[in-house]
């Protein structure tokens, strides 16, 4: 009774394998505006590079089923960040088959030597109940992924928290407002140096 209403979002998630397609997730689309987060699937390196620089969405896709086609860039994917999009890893992929586990965990550390664990997400892709694991263990996934254990806790709670936000102020003309209540701390005494204190002894 105490719960609070669970709340549905709608995602979108386009594979973009050629520049026209990139029509669709403009702005001023209709259809857009019908989904909560909009995520992108890029499948070459201009493709990735207009998607962190030009597209207006919230999330971008990283392929970890096979070995990608190119290699990250650092100006791109630091743009991305301070555009606040957020890159996405899937973990399902990684405890099905050894040969995904690989390219999964491959494509991750590269992506992690660029980005410095900034603005990733992990979650499941899973198809099947037996494929979700607790936030716990994908947060341990994360670490063989190249995060550190901050990192690895943000990428499946506060991050995903900040990409729902990210798609309400690409939805919204002024931006979303997000406050937290802040404990109060203890007024810290005032500290007088040894000299200062000498002083006014004598």
């Amino acid at each position: 009774g105490t719960s609070k209403q669970l709340k549905v979002l709608t995602r979108l998630t386009l594979v973009v394998s050629d520049p026209s397609h990139c029509n669709l997730l403009r702005s001023t689309s209709s259809n857009i505006k019908l989904y909560d987060i909009i995520a992108v699937f890029p499948k070459t390196e201009k493709l990735f590079h207009i998607a962190c620089t030009t597209l207006d969405v919230d999330i971008v896709c990283i392929n970890v089923t096979e070995k990608l086609p190119f290699y990250f860039r650092r100006p791109p994917v630091n743009m991305a960040i301070d555009r606040g999009i957020y890159f996405e890893l899937l973990y399902t992929p990684a405890i099905k088959d050894s040969t995904m586990r690989r390219y999964t965990i491959s494509n991750a550390i590269s992506l992690m030597q660029i980005c410095k664990g900034k603005n990733i997400v992990i979650s499941s892709a899973a198809e099947r109940p037996l494929e979700l694991r607790g936030p716990y263990d994908v947060a341990n996934l994360g670490l063989l992924f190249g995060l550190s254990e901050s990192e690895a806790k943000a990428a499946v709670s506060t991050n995903c928290r900040a990409t729902i936000l990210h798609g309400e102020t690409r939805k919204s003309a002024c931006g979303v407002v997000y406050t937290v209540k802040k404990l109060r701390k203890v007024e810290e005494e005032e500290t007088v140096p040894a000299c200062k204190k000498a002083k006014t002894q004598a």
